[in-house]
């Protein structure tokens, strides 16, 4: 790795993990930027996990340092997320590379208008985790697990949108409950990876370092301010990244 390109991860990890804290995404721009440095989508894939692994440690960290924590639920939804992540992983290493491109493309632009231009959720403002609606999260977390191990891109919506819909529950409960899922399937995700080697240690190391220092910048610029401006950026790139990411 050049020094070149380890300057490219640092800046685009840091505003990978910024998006993360402001609106989420960041995936979206990390997963192109590494196949157009030159990685198999395969190795992309992996090599991504690397920084989401270590970025979740200190998200699940910061969480319980502030005593915001649900547990067991936690545990009860991220194993079937762990078991989906293996069969998903298992996936995205024997793809090939213009399908897994094309297949991120959609991916990105789908998630992206999710994301930007999504309904409002009308929920119970109270509190429901009762036995019937955990399985339920059970159930839509196992192929949640299966989507994060096979691309990642966009887990985060997806999870928010799942815990708000089913449980009613607030954002930081919500938030906490998906830095340990993703934290504990992208082990198993890393794993496959790692097994079937997929994985780019030098350039997965660089970018979690970015990623890190983006978090924390991110986390504390965002209070009180609006994301309008980083979704306008974002969906800017992401169509840009897409059309690449089919076309060529």
């Amino acid at each position: 790795m050049s020094l070149f390109e380890g300057m490219l991860l640092v800046f685009a990890g840091a505003f990978a993990g910024f998006v993360n804290s402001i609106a989420g995404g960041g995936s979206l721009l990390i997963m192109p930027l590494l196949i157009f440095m030159g990685l198999p989508s395969a190795e992309a894939n992996g090599t991504n996990r690397v920084a989401i692994f270590i970025q979740n440690i200190f998200s699940v960290a910061g969480y319980r340092s502030k005593g915001v924590y649900v547990f067991p639920f936690a545990i009860y939804v991220a194993i079937p997320a762990i078991i989906g992540a293996i069969i998903g992983s298992n996936i995205a290493v024997d793809i090939g590379d213009k399908v897994f491109n094309r297949i991120l493309a959609v991916v990105m632009l789908v998630v992206m208008a999710i994301s930007i231009f999504r309904p409002s959720i009308n929920i119970d403002p109270s509190e429901i985790i009762n036995k019937k609606k955990t399985w339920m999260s059970v159930i839509v977390f196992f192929f949640l697990g299966i989507y994060g191990g096979f691309i990642q891109a966009g887990i985060g919506f997806l999870i928010i949108a799942t815990l708000t819909s089913i449980h009613g529950l607030n954002m930081a409960k919500t938030n906490s409950i998906k830095v340990f899922v993703i934290l504990c399937y992208t082990v198993a995700a890393v794993i496959v990876f790692y097994l079937e080697d997929k994985i780019r240690w030098e350039y997965g190391l660089t970018l979690a370092a970015g990623n890190s220092v983006g978090a924390w910048i991110g986390s504390r610029w965002s209070v009180g301010k609006s994301d309008k401006l980083i979704r306008l950026i974002l969906l800017v790139m992401v169509i840009a990244l897409s059309i690449k990411l089919w076309f060529f």
